[in-house]
């Protein structure tokens, strides 16, 4: 049996707060009574299990003030706010703020108890939610791999978590080398498919008729597989280079997933690698497709808008280059730091996965440095720097960010052992840590 949501009853009145706390008990509700606004707050945090009722005529701080702190700290918290009678601009100003409803005095208790099932209602459905949503990001060792702080990176893995309990066909499509292929397997585990069939065709290693019997059969006796559209039913089928597909496999593939109906049996997750200069997937799939493909979208971000980001993928997979080639990883400059910020990255992800390899084999070698493997990079990087500035400010900061991160990982959170080697004192440490966000705990 699910556990009674809480009822929180703020009213300055002592009869007031008791009756309405009765009558709510009566009902099943776990209730909890305040005097006053400012009593509430001491206990209204986010995530609070349950719902607010309040007066809005109170001294002090009144219910319109409360609901806006309460909507402050947490806007999916319902609030039923009780006016007067006959007060409707306060009744309409509550509402504007954010209040769930409002029962006007006197009100009628079944009343009450109604709006009382369905804010509960609504409440339990928003931290059942939350709750799934941290289960999901923290939880899911795909999710894991999308590393970085950066804005984009954040709305990403939102947009992973939002798409992959949707039920749509979903397009991905941004830059070469951004992780489009990651995210789709990230949209299939953080699902409700995540136990199915997760199956991937590149629509472009193979020649049409061979394509054809592997996407929709028919397949021959002695093949051991499936046609694909069938091995992932249930599941996810991802179709890698979907520009690739001919105008007649792409009016196969809208009639099967016009066959499946809502929802769908088998889960399209379209990857559009199109490079052509002024052509995008648009242009090259038919409207239909295009339209059914891309109503749930993802566009990844390159990583030259990545900013602190880069530094910090470029420390673990050299940490991670190092321990599999057995040597140290490489030490890098504020000189070094400020060139890997500053570089295009035209092959985004993939192509700073090469330099860090690169890096730490020079590295083993006792020679060479960052800087003349970007310079060498000819086909995929020209010119070494960007033409969007940043002001000295950031890239010194994000190197600090680097040294400090790089320095507690090494020492595995020993603050007496990072304070001597950067020869900062402890408050000094302390504030730049929390600048930072950096966490000893972390490092542990």
């Amino acid at each position: 049996m699910a556990q009674a949501m809480k009822i929180a009853i703020v009213d300055d009145e002592q009869d007031m707060r008791q009756s309405i706390s009765q009558w709510l008990a009566l009902s099943g509700y776990d209730t909890e009574t305040f005097a006053s606004a400012e009593d509430a707050l001491k206990v209204l945090g986010p995530d609070y299990p349950g719902i607010v009722i309040s007066d809005i005529k109170m001294p002090g701080m009144d219910g319109i003030q409360l609901l806006k702190k309460l909507m402050g700290v947490d806007s999916a918290l319902p609030v039923i706010m009780i006016t007067g009678h006959g007060d409707v601009p306060m009744a309409v100003e509550a509402m504007r703020v954010g209040a769930f409803d409002f029962l006007e005095k006197p009100f009628n208790p079944d009343r009450m108890s109604e709006l009382a099932k369905r804010a509960s209602n609504a409440r339990r459905l928003t931290l059942d939610n939350r709750a799934l949503r941290r289960e999901l990001s923290g939880g899911t060792q795909i999710m894991e791999k999308l590393i970085g702080a950066s804005p984009v990176m954040e709305r990403l893995r939102e947009d992973i978590l939002d798409l992959g309990q949707a039920d749509g066909h979903v397009l991905i499509d941004g830059e070469t080398g951004t992780g489009k292929t990651l995210v789709a397997h990230a949209l299939h585990a953080v699902g409700s498919r995540a136990g199915k069939k997760f199956v991937l065709i590149s629509c472009a290693a193979l020649e049409e008729e061979a394509l054809s019997k592997r996407l929709f059969g028919p397949m021959m006796p002695e093949d051991s597989q499936l046609p694909a559209i069938e091995e992932a039913r249930g599941g996810t089928l991802v179709l890698e280079d979907i520009e690739a597909l001919s105008d007649t496999l792409q009016a196969k593939l809208l009639s099967v997933m016009n066959e499946q109906g809502t929802p769908a049996e088998t889960r399209i997750v379209a990857i559009s690698n199109l490079q052509e200069a002024g052509k995008t997937c648009e242009d090259v799939l038919r409207p239909d497709l295009f339209y059914r493909l891309a109503a749930l979208r993802i566009t990844m971000p390159p990583l030259r808008q990545r900013g602190e980001d880069i530094l910090t993928l470029f420390t673990r997979l050299s940490e991670q280059f190092a321990e599999e080639y057995g040597c140290d990883a490489p030490q890098v400059s504020a000189q070094e730091a400020a060139q890997l910020l500053q570089a295009p990255w035209p092959g985004n992800v993939r192509q700073l996965i090469n330099i860090a390899e690169r890096a730490v084999l020079q590295s083993r070698r006792g020679s060479g440095t960052i800087a003349s493997l970007l310079m060498s990079d000819h086909d995929e990087m020209q010119p070494v720097m960007t033409t969007e500035g940043k002001p000295l400010k950031e890239y010194v900061e994000a190197f600090e960010r680097m040294l400090i991160d790089n320095t507690m990982r090494r020492h595995k959170g020993s603050i007496a052992s990072v304070m001597e080697e950067l020869c900062l004192p402890r408050r000094t440490l302390n504030e730049k840590m929390a600048k930072y966000g950096l966490q000893r705990s972390d490092y542990l």
